[in-house]
């Protein structure tokens, strides 16, 4: 008798985004660098604080399944789109891709621009953080569509 692994498939990177200009375009990259302290080199409009943003695509098909939009995750204007790793409620985890390690801030708020991409996607992505999440980069290095991503631990497994 042969066993069936049931075991979630891992967390990975889907989509990475630069932004070349304030309210420019999105540019879709399959490789981005990330700088500690300035987020993702090459993309515009950081902050110390918001110095990379994080968008899980399960919520945004959600959202914009609600409003019936077929719209592009890039549409959100995020960097980084993950898949099966929940980003609500992460306030001060550390997300690890690769050797890339992120701080969360804290949650996105979604824009008016939303309803720009299709009314009501603003209200959509509002509850249980689904607009995503900011962060800073406290290691750097590469991050690659397809990278495996998992918390980083805060406290030591049970024994």
């Amino acid at each position: 008798m042969t066993s069936i692994d049931l075991a979630a498939p891992p967390a990975r990177v889907v989509a990475l985004y630069l932004k070349r200009a304030h309210r420019g375009p999105m540019d879709a990259v399959g490789e981005a660098t990330a700088v500690v302290g300035q987020g993702l080199d090459g993309s515009v409009g950081r902050s110390r604080r918001r110095q990379v943003t994080l968008l899980e695509l399960e919520n945004w098909q959600r959202s914009t399944a609600q409003v019936r939009s077929d719209a592009d995750p890039s549409r959100r204007r995020a960097n980084i789109v993950v898949s099966g790793i929940g980003l609500f409620d992460t306030r001060g985890r550390v997300l690890r891709i690769g050797d890339v390690r992120l701080a969360v801030g804290g949650e996105l708020t979604p824009c008016e621009r939303m309803d720009e991409v299709q009314p009501g996607l603003q209200s959509a992505l509002r509850p249980d953080w689904r607009a995503g999440v900011f962060a800073q980069v406290i290691t750097g290095g590469v991050i690659r569509v397809g990278d495996v991503i998992e918390w980083e631990q805060t406290e030591a497994p049970a024994a």
